[in-house]
């Protein structure tokens, strides 16, 4: 893994007036604009519906009637920021030829295979291809707060890193130009399954007349206790050796009978403890209830 640090000392002193085109200007598109902007980019916009450009024009941007023409009016780095796959395809298969010798920076979340997808079809065109994951929200963007992931060919990454550390910090997976969409899916789902067992609790201590944002305060506390969980299983995971050091399954097992029982007499929907506690069931049943609860990533496990 490159990251921005690391980065810097091998590019330091490249070229930092590139210029660059941005391919959409949905929220996350603007804000990516805008840090180019702030950075001092000559930076050329393009959207499919027009009138979201309005505060970007007041920055100083350039903006192009067609995406032909925000590439005609760019450098050789053009950011595509989207919908979704569909959308970016609708874009760029049209540009065809005109991507020759320019690198494609795809910031739209995708899946892995349609990362590789448009690699490949980039490759086809003649085109150097970087897939990447914003994981962060619009107003973070330039900030160090802002982590962006990357895959895809190392000396394409490098050469266009004084450009891309313009929206935050940098990481570069490794070239397979999928592996930056997959870790973005498994981030966005740890993401959900937080929010969501946020939710689920302060509906439960809301039945007491608990207030969300006095809850929150604990939420967060506790949230940031459950990194080290994180990091002494992944270390169990690893080594295929989850000894139980904090609690048993047993033990796990007890607590979210209890989530559920609480969750039923209060009133409150227990379709997420009940599935938290299913999820243990067959280790348990393997009479695996000793070990701890980085054993039930055999659970998730379809084809070990």
């Amino acid at each position: 893994m490159i990251d921005n640090e690391a980065a810097s000392v091998i590019r330091d002193g490249a070229d930092t007036e590139a210029d660059v085109a941005i391919l959409g200007l949905g929220l996350m598109g603007r804000a990516i604009a805008t840090a180019h902007l702030r950075a001092g980019r000559t930076t050329t916009v393009w959207n499919r519906t027009p009138g979201r450009d309005g505060d970007l024009i007041t920055q100083g941007a350039r903006v192009a009637p067609t995406a032909a023409a925000a590439l005609a009016a760019s450098g050789d780095l053009v950011i595509v920021c989207l919908k979704d796959h569909e959308a970016v395809r609708s874009v760029l298969d049209p540009l065809g030829e005109s991507l020759r010798g320019r690198t494609v920076v795809n910031l739209t979340s995708s899946t892995s295979d349609q990362a590789r997808e448009l690699a490949a079809w980039a490759a086809d065109h003649g085109a150097s291809y970087l897939d990447g994951a914003i994981m962060a929200v619009p107003q973070s963007m330039g900030g160090p707060e802002a982590v962006l992931l990357h895959s895809g060919a190392e000396e394409v990454y490098l050469r266009h890193l004084p450009v891309l550390r313009d929206l935050g910090t940098c990481l570069h997976l490794g070239t397979d130009p999928g592996i930056a969409a997959l870790h973005d899916v498994a981030l966005l789902h740890i993401m959900w399954g937080v929010l969501n067992s946020f939710l689920h609790g302060a509906a439960l201590v809301g039945t007491a007349k608990v207030p969300a944002a006095d809850f929150a305060v604990l939420a967060n506390r506790w949230i940031s206790s459950i990194t080290e969980f994180v990091s002494a299983y992944a270390e169990q995971i690893d080594a295929g050796a989850p000894v139980a050091k904090d609690a048993t399954l047993d033990t796990h097992a007890a607590a979210m009978d209890h989530l559920v029982q609480e969750s039923e007499a209060a009133g409150v929907d227990v379709s997420l403890p009940r599935f938290f506690r299913g999820l243990v069931d067959e280790a348990l049943a393997g009479g695996r209830g000793g070990d701890s609860y980085a054993a039930v990533v055999d659970r998730f496990r379809l084809h070990p």
